[in-house]
């Protein structure tokens, strides 16, 4: 139980506005925190006094306001994600041998925001700040898992959206659904060659409080057994897992071995 509950109400209300799809009214915000409505009235209006909350009289629904998006902007400022995955990915480097990186998506591509290279291993194209096809990346790939399909096939509208860099990996959304719908069952996504020849890599999203993969930890390596892909995948799940509990998230996915 809260010492503050009138702080706990009132960010279980920006958490709940956070997490929806539209506006809201304010009886329905009542009934799904189980508050009393004259309490949800009353944090809406100085939420709203402060710009974390406007209100859209028409409709009789309330919104998340610009305040809320200055947050958003200061919290990619400071870029926490980075800080927090750098030591995790140096100490899963040290326990793999082989390099990782840590990616967010943005757009159809996936933006490499760490990256932890292993010692006497090849070159790898995946240095802070490079963007790749997110279709061709396991990183990528275990994010597009995660979304809804509307927002999925939004960014994959045809043909021309797929961008083709060694002749492997998805071509069409057919295709890509049939890697991502494998990525789900798994755990876990995998690619090999997609990006460079000879190179595989596995991915494990890292989800927030609300299940959303706000980014993805990679391994990258030359390639190997299927028994070896999976226990790489293991490790980058547990990567991938305690960076989910550093953001107050609720964990990440869990590779599970295929039949």
């Amino acid at each position: 139980m809260s010492q503050v509950p009138a702080a706990d109400a009132t960010l279980r209300v920006l958490s709940h506005l956070a997490a929806a799809r539209g506006p809201l009214p304010a009886a329905s915000i009542a009934t799904a925190l189980d508050l009393p409505r004259s309490t949800v009235y009353h944090l809406l209006a100085v939420l709203q006094e402060h710009g974390y909350v406007v209100h859209l009289p028409e409709a009789r629904r309330y919104g998340l306001g610009v305040a809320a998006f200055e947050l958003s902007g200061g919290y990619a400022r400071q870029e926490p994600l980075s800080m927090l995955g750098r030591p995790l990915l140096a100490d899963l480097v040290d326990r793999v041998g082989e390099s990782a990186h840590l990616a967010v998506l943005h757009g159809r591509d996936v933006l490499y925001i760490v990256e932890e290279r292993a010692p006497r291993k090849p070159h790898l194209v995946t240095e802070v700040g490079v963007r790749l096809p997110a279709h061709l990346t396991a990183s990528g790939c275990a994010i597009l898992a995660a979304l809804p399909l509307q927002q999925l096939r939004a960014l994959f509208p045809d043909d021309s959206a797929f961008v083709d860099r060694t002749g492997k990996g998805p071509k069409r959304y057919r295709e890509l659904r049939e890697v991502l719908i494998r990525a789900s069952r798994d755990g876990y996504a995998s690619e090999e060659g997609g990006v460079t020849l000879g190179l595989a890599s596995v991915g494990v999203a890292v989800r927030d409080h609300t299940g959303w993969p706000v980014a993805a930890i990679a391994i990258t390596f030359a390639g190997g057994t299927p028994e070896e892909t999976f226990a790489l995948a293991l490790q980058a799940g547990l990567a991938a897992k305690e960076l989910s509990r550093r953001i107050g998230g609720h964990g990440a996915d869990r590779p599970r071995p295929v039949p």
